[in-house]
């Protein structure tokens, strides 16, 4: 009866969930844009987010080797924040370039002939919007987990409901997700600010190097180049979300390029700061690794134990990672939509739902995240190597894009740029390479496979929508429209109201070749159709059919080949009778008869096919 209820009232129950639907007109109300403020929680929370793991999954790579590679952790966070810096003033080129959105996917289709390569900046980011929901989300529900082991057993359940509820959110329209999601990332960010001085004013009183800290500079024994670059790529996952802002421009309220850039100095400042107090106090303290306990909860309790600010500080550290997957409905939808908007992506993606954002794709990234929790039970381990290799291959070709267009168009310290995007260019690719290699086995495999799939399928997609452009296309000089003789064929099951009501329709069209069809399944059926037709008064022509089989589409179908091979060019028109019952549950009663035959018509014949629907009112 609940489900029953909810396809009877689904228009009540979309509302109540969704909203009132939003006239096209105010899509571009500056009500519904995002000021760079409210931008910079809601667009952030990926990036921002993510300080509370990145410095700790950099310097995890490195512990077996103890206290004596701790203060890697401080050259590996500084390289962190140089990339960050080089990536952000980058994507600040890219915005005042491409003020539509688009980010790296535009910049490439921009600059490079080739499609392939744009396709590959689309398809890398979003596979890397769908697995950032699905590790955020897991990864606030593991947190929860772990504090509270009762919900261990329910965490894919869990996860699958704050999918959905970020699902329902997003459907609502940006503007509205803003005003609720907005404050939590601001408590996050208040919180991480408030632990980065409290640690300052702990070491101006206790003194900058303390008992607990690691010697400096000292080099462990078995330390290679590749075991600093790939802790330098893990940590680098604090990187994840940066093109957020650049994709997702057209959200902002005018002047949109220079709030999407003021959101982009703001997140920057804030993450570096973050990043770096952050990396810089685990050193001080000498915090190692714990798979039960946090660096941020270790170094946390330290400065405030266990009292109300730890909880705040657990607290909006889950919450947040929830918003981390909510901030990639908005970037994955827009980049969808411009990709399916040039014919690589169903077109489906590129249509606005009631509340004006692009429900398609919303509903599509919710959908395979969901079914991604599932397949790995929500462990954030089991998908952390499938991970960020994604992004940075993006980033690469963003780099590169922005190079070419440099050395074409030139302008104003075009030579300070192409130098910012060369070297931000050698430095993604680098990272890119080693996330490729050190994470291979770990199931970076399947990324690096699913990526060429997805371009794959894109190019059919386009090839497919160029096909029926070129079959479609007409010479509007040479080709006028002009009457054709249609031979139509009425369906009747018997004699009675529907019949009666379909053939008066019929005969309005047309009643020259009009032609109404009977099939019996014995020769006395049919002779009794014969006779109650001509006390009828013969309206029109009846042509009676015998089936062997006791199906109505054998003969149906010969007699359509037959008047195809007479009248080659006379287009054929049957029209079904249809009733629809008053009461849902009457359909199961009936066989449905006009509907098999419509969808095999349909699928089978080169006919038009026109229902006649009569209301039963009992």
């Amino acid at each position: 009866m609940g489900i029953w209820f909810s396809i009877s009232n689904f228009n009540s129950l979309k509302r109540l969930l969704i909203g009132r639907p939003m006239r096209t007109a105010e899509l571009h109300a500056q009500h519904n844009k995002l000021l760079w403020y409210i931008a910079l929680p809601i667009l952030s929370a990926d990036l921002y987010s993510s300080v509370a793991y990145g410095p700790e999954a950099g310097i995890t790579e490195l512990a077996k080797f103890g206290n004596e590679a701790k203060w890697y952790i401080i050259p590996i966070t500084i390289s962190t924040i140089v990339l960050l810096a080089i990536l952000i003033l980058s994507y600040i080129m890219g915005v005042l370039a491409y003020p539509n959105g688009g980010g790296a996917y535009a910049i490439a289709k921009d600059n490079f002939k080739q499609r392939w390569i744009s396709l590959i900046a689309s398809s890398s980011l979003l596979v890397d919007y769908i697995l950032t929901v699905a590790v955020s989300v897991s990864a606030a529900v593991q947190a929860v987990a772990s504090a509270y082991p009762t919900v261990t057993p329910y965490e894919t359940v869990l996860a699958v409901l704050c999918v959905f509820l970020l699902l329902v959110v997003n459907l609502r329209g940006v503007a509205e997700s803003a005003k609720i999601l907005a404050w939590p990332t601001f408590g996050f960010m208040a919180c991480m600010l408030l632990l980065v001085f409290t640690g300052f004013f702990n070491e101006t009183k206790h003194g900058f190097v303390q008992p607990s800290t690691p010697s400096f500079e000292t080099i462990p024994k078995g330390m290679t180049l590749l075991l600093i670059l790939k802790a330098f790529s893990s940590a680098c996952s604090a990187l994840t979300g940066i093109e957020t802002i650049s994709n997702a421009v057209p959200v902002f309220r005018e002047p949109r390029q220079k709030n999407a850039i003021k959101t982009y100095v703001a997140l920057g400042t804030i993450t570096a700061v973050t990043l770096l107090g952050f990396a810089y106090h685990l050193y001080v303290r000498g915090i190692s690794p714990d798979p039960n306990n946090t660096m941020l909860s270790q170094l946390t309790g330290y400065y405030f134990g266990h009292n109300i600010i730890y909880q705040l500080i657990i607290w909006f550290t889950f919450i947040v990672l929830i918003l981390a997957a909510n901030s990639t409905f908005t970037g994955f939808s827009q980049l969808a939509a411009i990709v399916a908007a040039d014919g690589f992506l169903p077109r489906g993606l590129t249509n606005r739902g009631d509340r004006l954002g692009y429900s398609n794709g919303i509903i599509v990234l919710a959908g395979i995240a969901s079914l991604l929790i599932i397949a790995f039970r929500a462990q954030t381990n089991a998908l952390i190597p499938l991970y960020a290799i994604g992004v940075f291959l993006s980033f690469t070709v963003a780099q590169f894009g922005l190079i070419k267009r440099w050395k074409r168009v030139k302008g104003s310290n075009w030579k300070i740029k192409f130098i910012i995007n060369t070297v931000g260019g050698i430095i993604t690719s680098v990272v890119a390479v080693i996330f490729g290699v050190t994470k291979f086995t770990g199931g970076a495999w399947v990324v690096l496979i699913v990526i060429p799939l997805i371009i794959f399928f894109s190019l059919a997609i386009h090839r497919h929508y160029q096909d029926i452009a070129d079959e479609l296309k007409i010479d509007l000089q040479l080709l006028k429209p002009e009457a054709n003789r249609v031979i139509t064929i009425v369906l009747v099951s018997g004699l009675h109201r529907v019949v009666h009501n379909t053939l008066s329709f019929a005969m309005g069209v047309s009643q020259a070749d009009l032609i109404a069809v009977y099939v019996g399944f014995d020769d006395e059926s049919i002779r009794k159709m014969e006779q109650k037709w001509e006390e009828w008064g013969n309206p029109c022509r009846l042509v009676t059919l015998k089936s062997k089989y006791r199906s109505v589409l054998e003969p149906l179908s010969r007699l359509i080949h037959l008047i195809e091979e007479k009248d080659l060019n006379a287009p054929i028109q049957v029209i079904i009778p249809q009733f629809i019952p008053k009461k849902w549950w009457h359909n199961l009663l009936h066989n449905q008869t006009a509907l098999l035959l419509r969808l095999w018509l349909m699928r089978h014949k080169d006919v038009v096919i026109t229902t006649v629907p009569y209301h039963l009112k009992k």
